[in-house]
């Protein structure tokens, strides 16, 4: 405790307000610092290889990178349920609560369930779980009055919901009555059975409320959300298919977003924007479906594409190390050398990649070779960032028990460079180095510097730090799809027996003691890349 005390007074947090966030939102997507750059993959059951439904989140900006698992609870009749504003910024631990502000309360419930307190809270011991990307939207219809941010509605939801429908109906319900008051977002919401992509943003001027709509990824297909709106066309006959505001076509007109005559595109009602994609939404969709011919040139795209193979959870990973390295958006791709050293450019025989060309090279180093050689790097915002908190990607299986049916594939950091340690729904805590911040200096009590050192010192020669992490990711991921099968009959056993609380012990240890080993073996890795570069970089 005293060791933890001093880590909380021995520093003073810088942290990004959400009135700060205002002054980012011009700025172009070269800035490695903007805030809510993260990118959402979602797939139905009957995409996926096994017949899980997959949601996912890149944490990329600076927010908090401690996570917790925040206990089922009972509450006496009467409780209230204090909300906050502030919850997702730096703060050394779940018990710091500087620069964390009681917004509002409501009514609490009697029983609520356990629930992976991430800085956007993420999944819960019934298996609904969570992704998110920012989206923004028209500035005008932000009200601050509104008491609710999305992490909280978040929060609320995995506290009192098993099914993604159900999040729906509460966030919508609590958005409108007691008013969002954040720029507009996007959450992703999966259960066993199907997944649902939500958009919401405040309502304006006036009495604090919300505007918001919900489209079910069809179960054959795949859905992307990367910090724009996606959701077009409502059709307001199928509510299998699509969730919204009461009378949003009347608030819509109102507003003057929609005319009442041509078919009411949501994207366009709360954004601003000139399309509803980017180049993360384009390559993710275009390479899932080919035959599509999708074309970054086009005005939308489709909301889902169905993929021309099943996709896996391990794909949803690979995507979201990608940094379209071997296409013609490699922001790498003019940077090679002549291995001869005659400085013969036109010699391609023996061009080599620069070593320290990758895709998280920084903006300064960008700047710097555009100045020599003008147009050299070509920026592409990339789906795996160096400024990643963390990211998960999260399966949920109908076919297991809660207590080990759906898993939080977690990382720390750059999500190219940092192993995921898989986070069962059943889990009742974490190592207590993932409960301390890292994300505003240096401290090696956090988890995340466990693998941010090895990953930072990794990309300085990415030509030889790859040859050290790439397999070392592999083989955790390697080590923990050959496991996970067995815990998962195991559990299978114990709960037939009865004996869901030692079934959750036994999944708390596995993942426990996964960490610990993914923690040692990246510490690890630090040393002998130190080793490496014993005589200079």
């Amino acid at each position: 405790m005293k060791k933890s005390l001093l880590l909380i007074f021995t520093l003073g947090l810088i942290t990004l307000s959400h009135s700060a966030y205002a002054q980012y939102l011009n700025q172009d997507e070269d800035n490695q610092f903007l805030p809510g750059k993260c990118t959402s993959i979602m797939v139905g059951r009957l995409a996926t290889t096994d017949g899980s439904v997959i949601t996912s989140h890149t944490c990329d900006g600076p927010y908090r990178t401690w996570l917790e698992i925040f206990p089922h609870k009972k509450y006496e009749d009467g409780t209230t349920h204090p909300v906050y504003s502030g919850t997702l910024y730096p703060r050394e631990t779940s018990w710091d609560m500087r620069n964390v502000t009681k917004a509002g309360e409501i009514a609490e419930v009697k029983e609520t369930y356990a629930f992976l307190n991430t800085a956007y809270p993420c999944m819960n011991e019934k298996q609904l779980a969570i992704g998110e990307t920012t989206i923004v939207g028209r500035l005008e219809l932000r009200n601050p009055q509104g008491i609710f941010y999305i992490e909280e509605l978040e929060k609320i939801a995995l506290q009192r919901c098993t099914t993604a429908r159900e999040a729906i109906t509460l966030i919508g319900n609590l958005a409108e009555e007691y008013g969002y008051g954040d720029y507009a977002e996007c959450i992703t919401i999966a259960d066993p059975k199907e997944v649902w992509q939500l958009e919401i943003s405040g309502s304006g001027k006036g009495k604090p409320s919300a505007i918001w709509c919900a489209a079910r990824i069809p179960d054959d297909q795949v859905g992307v959300s990367a910090n724009m709106p996606r959701i077009s066309v409502i059709d307001f006959g199928n509510p299998d298919l699509f969730m919204y505001r009461k009378d949003l076509k009347k608030v819509a007109r109102d507003l003057g977003y929609w005319d009442g005559s041509e078919p009411l595109k949501f994207w366009q009602v709360i954004s601003s924007y000139g399309k509803p994609f980017g180049i993360r939404e384009f390559y993710i969709l275009s390479t899932l479906a080919p035959s599509l011919n999708l074309s970054m040139d086009a005005a939308e795209l489709p909301f889902t594409v169905k993929p021309e193979k099943k996709v896996s959870v391990r794909d949803v990973m690979k995507y979201f190390r990608e940094t379209y390295e071997g296409t013609q958006y490699d922001i790498t791709k003019n940077l090679y050398l002549n291995s001869a050293g005659d400085g013969n450019r036109q010699d391609t025989l023996n061009r080599i990649k620069s070593p320290i060309a990758c895709g998280w090279m920084s903006p300064d180093l960008r700047r710097l070779l555009n100045e020599l050689r003008p147009g050299v790097v070509q920026y592409r915002y990339t789906i795996a960032q160096n400024f990643c908190s963390y990211s998960h990607v999260i399966q949920c299986r109908s076919w297991l028990p809660d207590e080990v049916g759906a898993i939080a594939w977690f990382s720390f950091d750059n999500p190219a460079l940092s192993p995921r340690i898989p986070i069962f729904s059943g889990v009742l805590k974490l190592p207590g180095s993932f409960g301390i911040c890292g994300q505003q200096r240096y401290t090696p009590e956090a988890a995340i510097w466990s693998f941010r050192e090895a990953n930072r010192l990794a990309t300085i020669n990415w030509a030889k730090g790859r040859k050290l992490i790439e397999p070392a990711v592999k083989g955790l991921e390697d080590k923990a799809f050959g496991e996970v099968s067995d815990i998962e009959k195991k559990v299978v056993e114990m709960v037939g027996e009865g004996k869901n609380e030692e079934a959750r012990r036994f999944v708390t240890d596995y993942t426990n003691n996964f960490a610990y080993a993914a923690m040692k073996q990246w510490e690890g890795l630090k040393a002998l890349l130190w080793g490496m570069y014993s005589e200079g970089f």
